[in-house]
């Protein structure tokens, strides 16, 4: 049993990077196709934390957890939301992104639907596990992070999270490209005009080329140096946002959260953002984060999995049709109405394969509409959590 916090660090990022590293070299292979290297980590870690590997009463071990988990959530969010420019997304046009935002809808209103069916086969703070899960089929993994700190999830409902997030969404994202020879017909029901489209993508295509693909050192330490620092300072305001009265439910956490979201939007129209690395070295320190908040949880807890995944496919039976009589009642072409569904559900690693199984043009479109989650997923998350819990 380790009871060093270096040990237990050191361990966990190990494992962790062998993961990852297999994953990259055997991408083509069908197990890491279907089982991604962040299930593995999370389950990993819980498998390790159930077999006592790691004695997390230790406070050593404990102290270490906390302080790199506290320290590299905000950092995270900040450099993911670099590359969500506002500017961009309003040149989507009030098609694009009111399909988004309708999109999100559907999407909640299945959470509150699948939630008043099964409250009385889930855990007790099943709210706060649709919370999580909420924010990534808003936004994506970074914001079911983010929500999972903000409302202090721990143990067995973040690995049932996880379950619906791999499992549900893989089926959706299959069921979405089998839809995509279709287009024509579906196009056809909904009597939608494609035109519009094609006239967003130029200038998308042109500013993503025009950012460096060398990624130096030096860009790499400026990059943590300034969202270490955002994490400092949202920490601060956190802390003191939460002694108001009106805002203290949030605690400091979900306030520092929110704060950091505020700052990235805002940088993100700022020569920060033409800066390489911030999306690669926001996925390090993401899959550092999975590894972490699951060494705490433990296998034995995992007794309703069966209830919360039916959970998530009612969320996105719900989601699919209303996107669908909204889509002959407003006339929306299936790509539209197909990447808004998984530019949230699946965020920017996935929208951009769906979008290139239309035509590889549009996948900054993709792109964009998902970044657009990446901002608003923590925000749907949380709020979704407290009203779950209210009615609950």
């Amino acid at each position: 049993m380790i009871t060093d916090g270096l040990q237990f660090i050191a361990l966990l990022f190990f494992i962790s990077g062998i993961l990852l590293w297999l994953e990259k070299k055997y991408k083509d292979g069908r197990f890491f196709k279907y089982v991604p290297a962040m299930v593995i980590i999370y389950f990993g870690s819980m498998l390790l934390s159930t077999f006592k590997v790691w004695d997390m009463s230790a406070e050593s071990v404990s102290n270490a957890r906390s302080v790199i988990k506290d320290a590299i959530l905000p950092a995270m969010i900040f450099l993911m939301l670099l590359r969500a420019d506002l500017r961009d997304i309003a040149k989507l046009g009030p098609r694009m992104i009111i399909s988004f935002f309708t999109s999100s809808v559907t999407i909640i209103l299945g959470f509150v639907i699948a939630f008043s069916i099964f409250k009385g086969s889930l855990a007790d703070n099943a709210h706060q596990t649709l919370g999580a899960l909420a924010g990534s089929w808003v936004g994506g993994t970074q914001n079911m992070v983010a929500v999972q700190e903000a409302i202090g999830l721990e143990g067995s409902g973040m690995g049932y999270t996880l379950l619906i997030d791999s499992i549900d969404y893989s089926i959706w994202i299959m069921f979405l490209l089998f839809l995509v020879p279709f287009a024509n017909k579906f196009n056809k029901w909904t009597k939608a005009d494609t035109t519009k489209i094609d006239n967003i993508n130029a200038h998308l295509t042109e500013k993503f080329s025009k950012i460096s693909k060398v990624i130096t050192y030096q860009d790499i330490f400026f990059l943590l140096g300034v969202s270490l620092a955002v994490t400092a300072i949202t920490n601060v305001i956190g802390g003191k946002l939460a002694e108001l009265p009106g805002l203290s439910f949030m605690g400091q956490t979900g306030l520092a959260i929110i704060t950091t979201t505020i700052l990235g939007v805002i940088c993100a129209m700022t020569p920060l953002a033409k800066v390489p690395g911030s999306p690669e070295l926001s996925n390090v320190m993401l899959y550092m984060l999975i590894g972490l908040i699951a060494s705490n949880a433990n296998f034995k807890e995992l007794t309703e999995a069966p209830a919360y995944i039916l959970t998530g496919f009612v969320v996105l039976i719900v989601h699919g049709l209303l996107m669908t009589l909204i889509s002959k009642l407003f006339k929306m072409d299936l790509f539209t109405c197909g990447v808004a569904s998984l530019a949230n559900i699946g965020g920017v690693a996935s929208a951009p394969v769906l979008a290139a199984a239309y035509s590889q043009s549009l996948v900054p479109i993709a792109v964009l509409m998902a970044l657009l989650g990446t901002i608003t997923g923590t925000f749907f998350g949380i709020g979704l959590s407290h009203f779950l819990a209210y009615i609950a």
